[in-house]
């Protein structure tokens, strides 16, 4: 196994058992039996257990924060070509579609989406901290251009409205795959385009609603 193999492996493994186990409940001795290499390994490539979290994190955030800002920061400049107002629909899509694409996009992604999910509602702020440290450039990002996009909204309101859309968000990531009522009484399931559509429509109204 070359060293980059070893290394992708200890990351697969990190990010399963974190995932699956927590951060705290997962010991170094365990993953090394998972990934099927020793203590030594882990310390060459990463140093400590907080610094493989780190590049667990790094290595699914950085690239999705990249076309997250990419397509918002094109949204912006296209609009100020036009000495327009950038829309907020085009802004939350060009946020939102690539985060939902997000969970297909490998086969460790679940895992993943599950240990945000785990860091949310985790008392310890290790891993909860991790992420928003990575998170908070893209999130930045969308309130500024949202900011100028609704000048009629107050700062403060669409913040709290842009929590809101990051709590759905973070529901259908997380439930997208279940069917949540789980009745004959109920519909089937959209299709994963129809429901991207149908959290367009429902994000957009809470955040562009009168005050």
């Amino acid at each position: 196994m070359t060293h980059s193999d070893t290394k992708t492996r200890i990351l697969d493994c990190a990010e399963q058992m974190f995932a699956r186990e927590g951060f705290h409940n997962t010991s170094l001795r365990n993953l090394t039996t998972l990934a099927g290499v020793n203590l030594a390994a882990v310390n060459y490539h990463f140093g400590s257990k907080e610094e493989l979290l780190q590049s667990v994190m790094e290595r699914r955030m950085l690239p999705l924060n990249e076309i997250r800002q990419t397509k918002m920061r094109e949204v912006t400049k296209q609009a100020r070509e036009l000495d327009a107002l950038p829309a907020a629909a085009e802004l939350l899509r060009a946020f939102v579609v690539p985060t939902l694409e997000f969970k297909n996009s490998s086969p460790g992604a679940r895992d993943f989406i599950t240990l945000i999910g785990r860091s949310l509602s985790d008392p310890d702020e290790t891993v909860r901290h991790c992420f928003l440290t990575l998170a908070l450039p893209t999130f930045k990002t969308l309130f500024t251009g949202l900011e100028e996009a609704l000048p009629e909204i107050p700062s403060e309101i669409l913040l709290v409205r842009m929590q809101f859309i990051m709590g759905t968000l973070s529901h259908v990531m997380c439930t997208s795959h279940q069917h949540f009522f789980h009745s004959p009484e109920f519909p089937q399931p959209l299709t994963p385009n129809a429901l991207i559509e149908q959290l367009m429509i429902f994000i957009q109204a809470g955040l562009e609603a009168a005050r």
